[in-house]
């Protein structure tokens, strides 16, 4: 009974929301378990209400998924009901009212911009693979890329004369984002004196960054290439692609960017994903409140 009710989510998912593939399966896969619950009740969507989906919550907890599955899940049951609101086929939504677990909220960690730099300066310069690799690196931290961002980067998305690169972020979002005058230094010197001697494979001819065999660079290659300069660096955070990407949202708050700024130059859909960057500095709000506030001050 509910397979009409997915295939027509499904579309919506992929036409009106732009959603990648994987993302899709997984709004199915919520479905699905849903669906399983509810086996041998012969319940409509239009049928479930609240209590069914608090019992389903239960369930899914009972089967030991973690909070944050659960609350992936819940995410996606909603996605659902909002779908059939817009097409009439439910006239109300039994989960405004369903409670997600709560979450802790856990925090990045965060490199210094000399800890960037002392990575960056790992790179051995004397190999080809170390100009793109600065080339990458700088384009990393000065733009705040996600690495899946990072390895598509097109060359006719780049427009460093007016120091802009094009970005197509999840869901086929595009976004402009400034890119600083190192990264646009070290991308010429990639693309005029290294890119330029590679063999490039078929239907490869725009992409940015290339592997010696002249294809795309796969994430997993961009995580590797990181550790192990973290490594030579010293460096003993839980260094990753993302790091980069953190750093530079919390270096921009720290210095006293606008938030909604940093929310358009992240890509980020709300601005509440854009403000854990808020608590991020927090050794600098604890130092200033001890310098400035009377109650510290005085006891000193």
């Amino acid at each position: 009974m509910w397979e009409a009710y997915k295939k027509g989510f499904k579309a919506w998912l992929q036409l009106e929301k732009s959603l990648a593939g994987n993302s899709v399966e997984a709004y199915l896969r919520d479905i699905d378990k849903l669906t399983l619950f509810l086996e041998g009740q012969q319940k409509s969507p239009q049928q479930v209400t609240l209590t069914d989906l608090e019992a389903f919550v239960k369930w899914i907890a009972q089967l030991g998924m973690t909070p944050t599955s659960q609350a992936r899940i819940i995410s996606g049951l909603r996605s659902f009901y909002k779908y059939c609101l817009l097409e009439h086929i439910t006239a109300a939504d039994p989960t405004v009212l369903l409670e997600a677990p709560k979450l802790k909220r856990t925090l990045p960690d965060v490199l210094s911009f000399e800890e960037i730099e002392n990575i960056i300066a790992q790179i051995d310069l004397s190999k080809p693979e170390g100009g793109r690799n600065k080339a990458m690196l700088e384009t990393l931290y000065s733009c705040g890329l996600r690495v899946s961002e990072l390895v598509e980067l097109k060359l006719s998305c780049l427009y460093l004369d007016v120091g802009f690169i094009r970005v197509i972020g999840k869901g086929n979002k595009e976004r402009l984002v400034p890119i600083g005058s190192d990264a646009i230094r070290y991308i010429k010197i990639y693309t005029n004196n290294i890119r330029v001697h590679t063999a490039i494979k078929k239907g490869q001819e725009d992409i940015l960054f290339l592997n010696r065999r002249g294809s795309q660079l796969s994430r997993v290659m961009i995580f590797l290439v990181i550790k192990e300069l973290a490594r030579k660096a010293g460096i003993t955070k839980n260094i990753s692609p993302h790091t980069f990407r953190h750093s530079f949202a919390t270096h921009l708050v720290e210095g006293g960017a606008d938030l909604r700024a940093v929310q358009e130059m992240l890509g980020h859909e709300s601005i509440t994903t854009t403000e854990i960057y808020t608590h991020l500095d927090r050794e600098f709000l604890r130092d200033t409140l001890q310098q400035f506030h009377p109650a510290f001050v005085k006891g000193t």
